[in-house]
């Protein structure tokens, strides 16, 4: 299931249509994924630019196209003697792959080529050109690993990795460019996200999901096979609800504003003060939170504000 499914589903379950994620999972890809809904979709644009955590098992010795296991293989090593070792990946890990680095993203991904996304391009036989970006590899562990062979025979090593990294890191990327420096090529055979930012995987109340299929009926009357997420538990999401204060402390730091402040943030007033950088402006009695502000030149500025009682964020 795509995380728009997971959006979907949680429509349903809530009956509303503002709903929306903190970050797409790729299709392959578990774990967490944020979901707001009401005014703390408002708050998306921020949970989405903290940093993230993953799990995932690079293969050395195969490449595919998408650079993962959902993708067309497109590169094998002949024998065994073409795979790296355990300690040569840490050691290339430590080299060149930590800290601030610049990254192609992959062909398959989201970002935008001349206003289309870049998967689409792909999928219609277009190569389309991605410029390297910026992005941080804050911690890059190499963990157990295992001799084998894929299905079609080729020997591989598969090394589970931990990483923790910048919004818009591409872990497929690490591990294509990882098989690329070894010219054995490599690709994802498995990713789950442990965390986006403090809303981590082992939280109590997470809401889990699962992929279901179903056979419909098209418009040109073809029977059609469909996927969709379903929530395994819709009744009791309330259940599982972060309130707004904890959503915004979980995601940058919070100033504290009285009655009369609150007005004037809401009324897109600035306010005298010394903060730097994003941070929420809240009224602590009540459990109140009035405004995404910004603080520069000795002024806080509100850039999102909120009506007083906002609504709730859902992790899943």
């Amino acid at each position: 299931m795509t995380s728009h499914d997971v959006v979907g589903a949680v429509r349903g379950a809530l009956h509303l249509r503002k709903v929306g994620h903190a970050g797409t999972l790729d299709p392959m890809a578990t774990g967490v994924l944020v979901v707001g809904f009401g005014d703390a979709t408002r708050l998306l644009n921020t949970i989405v630019g903290t940093r993230k955590t993953y799990e995932a098992t690079i293969r050395f010795g195969q490449a595919t196209d998408s650079d993962d296991a959902d993708g067309t293989p497109v590169h094998a090593v002949a024998d065994a003697a073409g795979l790296p070792t355990v300690q040569a990946v840490r050691d290339a890990i430590d080299a060149r792959f930590t800290g601030d680095i610049m990254q192609v993203p992959n062909a398959f991904s989201a970002v935008k080529v001349h206003g289309r996304r870049a998967y689409d391009l792909a999928r219609d036989g277009q190569a389309p050109e991605l410029k390297a970006r910026p992005v941080t590899i804050h911690r890059f562990d190499a963990l157990a690993a295992r001799h084998g062979q894929a299905d079609d025979g080729t020997p591989v090593l598969d090394v589970d990795v931990r990483v923790t990294c910048s919004a818009g890191t591409y872990i497929r990327a690490l591990a294509r460019d990882l098989g690329q420096d070894f010219g054995c090529g490599a690709h994802l055979v498995r990713l789950r996200r442990l965390a986006v930012g403090q809303f981590t995987a082992d939280d109590g109340r997470l809401v889990h999901a699962h992929a279901e299929s179903r056979t419909v009926t098209d418009r040109e009357g073809r029977q059609v096979e469909r996927r969709r997420a379903v929530l395994d538990a819709p009744r009791g999401l309330a259940d599982h609800v972060i309130g707004m204060m904890e959503a915004v402390t979980r995601t940058m730091p919070v100033v504290e504003v009285d009655g009369t402040q609150a007005r004037d943030l809401r009324f897109g007033r600035q306010l005298r003060g010394g903060l730097e950088g994003i941070a929420a402006a809240v009224v602590p009695a009540g459990g109140d939170v009035v405004a995404i502000v910004r603080g520069h030149d000795g002024m806080i500025q509100p850039v999102t504000v909120f009506a007083g009682g906002a609504g709730p964020a859902v992790a899943q």
